[in-house]
């Protein structure tokens, strides 16, 4: 490891998804980002609800977005 990569903290996918969302513009929001194995379908704004609450579900939202490469 290089030096400036030790100094920097790890930014944890919670994080990483939040700047994502308020980077988004507001009409992308409405859209699909996941699809859950027993919820279905799941848009930005509700995976945003579930992530801010710290929810069950949004540790299986982060997993799968993390995984998909979109956060």
């Amino acid at each position: 490891m290089d030096q400036t990569s030790q100094n920097q903290p790890k930014i944890d996918a919670r994080e990483r998804f939040l700047r994502a969302y308020a980077n988004l513009p507001l009409n992308s929001r409405r859209e699909i980002i996941v699809v859950l194995d027993e919820e279905g379908p799941v848009t930005w704004e509700a995976a945003y609800l579930e992530v801010k609450n710290d929810t069950e579900k949004s540790k299986e939202i982060l997993e799968k977005l993390e995984k998909l490469n979109l956060i």
